[in-house]
Parts: structure tokens; sequence; C-alpha cells
């Protein structure tokens, strides 16, 4: 069964964008439809997301110069691509957006997202190198995709490698403590600036792990989130 919905040609994978569902409004659980705004006018909505490194490499063969180049990007591939192959329907890109969005329900219910130990979802395919890159309500009707489960790796994994390598000891027994994940990221010269240990430490799908600049611009945002909470410059 294909993660890839009956679009034409291989636009959106070519693009980067090559992990792909698409849902019935009616079949979303309320709560997390109630996460999407108004959904009024809209029949279903396209879940879009990255895998692996293509992605990146297209944001810089693009060059996008922008503060935001991965969103940026996105939006402009999406809007092109709707703009193409649906010029006569209606259709309202809700993530990236000002509204959060349940995009984690959203990639449970597509059958990609698992629970890992340091707090990154994770499957069997791409481990936890993957990413929620847009969301998108449209007035059509595509065929529905059936969720495309390849299960938590996590749950057979014995050695624990990502809870060893974590130096703030945030994983401890299993559960993630988030001060003590933040408090250590916040440290001057900390080794979780700009990338998490844990995470790398992950032998799931490792072939598909991001290069180090992405890596890096990721956790850099982050970081910057974790500033502006603590208040910190």
């Amino acid at each position: 069964m294909s993660e890839r919905p009956p679009f034409p040609g291989e636009t959106l994978a070519e693009a980067g964008l090559n992990r792909q569902c698409v849902f019935d409004l009616d079949a979303l659980p309320e709560d997390t439809r109630k996460t999407l705004g108004d959904t009024t006018g809209f029949s279903q909505l396209i879940l879009l997301g990255h895998g692996g490194r293509r992605l990146w490499e297209c944001v810089q063969a693009a060059d996008m110069a922008s503060e935001h180049p991965i969103d940026d990007y996105t939006l402009r591939t999406v809007e092109a691509w709707l703009a193409k192959l649906v010029p006569d329907r209606a259709w309202r890109i809700v993530y990236p957006g000002e509204q959060p969005v349940g995009l984690q329900a959203l990639g449970k219910l597509a059958g990609w997202h698992h629970t890992s130990p340091f707090m990154v979802g994770i499957d069997a395919e791409w481990g936890s190198w993957f990413a929620y890159r847009a969301a998108v309500l449209i007035d059509f009707q595509f065929q529905a995709f059936f969720p495309v489960d390849r299960g938590n790796p996590c749950l057979d994994c014995k050695t624990t490698p990502c809870i060893t390598a974590c130096p703030a000891d945030a994983l401890a027994g299993g559960q993630f403590n988030l001060p003590a994940c933040s408090g250590f990221r916040l440290q001057s010269a900390s080794p979780c600036a700009e990338g998490c240990l844990a995470r790398q430490a992950c032998p799931v799908a490792s072939e598909h792990r991001y290069e180090p600049a992405q890596i890096a611009h990721s956790y850099r945002r982050s970081l910057a989130m974790l500033r502006q909470y603590f208040k910190q410059p």
C-alpha cells in the first residue's frame, strides 16, 4: 500500500514532499477536526510531509533567502501544485499558518507517527527523520487513504541508545523530562544546542538522517523559542 494518493505525476515527491495522505473531513475525530478551524465548504484534508534529505536539498537549490526557508518553500510548492491540479476548486492551507494544527494526531491517523523516548515521532521506514510540512483543506474528492502503519520500532529496541546518549539524563527511565532537556540546552556551549544527541544516536533508518546543516537549522529555531519562553538573551 502506497503512502502517495492518486495525484497526477510525481511533482510533490520530486519537490521533497514525499509523505502524503488524504482524509475525508467527516471521518476525522472531532477534537482533531477542531484544530483545523472553520472547515465550511471543504470536504477533505491533504496532509503532506517529508522523509529524509530530499526536501532540504530542494530548499537549498531554490536559494530561499528568508527566515523560514522550509515553510516558505513548502507554501510556494503547494500553492503552485494546487493551482495547476485543481484550478477551479476551493482550498486553504491551514499549516504552515498562525493557528496550531493537530499534526501529531493526524500523523497517528495516517500511521506515520509513533512516540519515541526523545519525543519526536518515529516509524520503521523513516525513523525520526521526517516532519509534517503542510495541511490543506480542499473542496475535492480524492480517494481517501487507509493508514500505512509500519509500527513503532522503539517497542523492540533492547539497547535504548537514545537514553544513554542524552547528556542531560532527560530520558532516564524512558520518561521524557522536559525541564531537564530544556535547561541543558540553554546552558552555555551546550552540545545539544543545535541537535538532539539522543535522536542522532537512534539507529532506526539512520540512512535517512538529515545532513548537519538541516539538523542545525531546525534546532536553532527550537532553541530560539526556548530562549524566548525563558526570556533569555
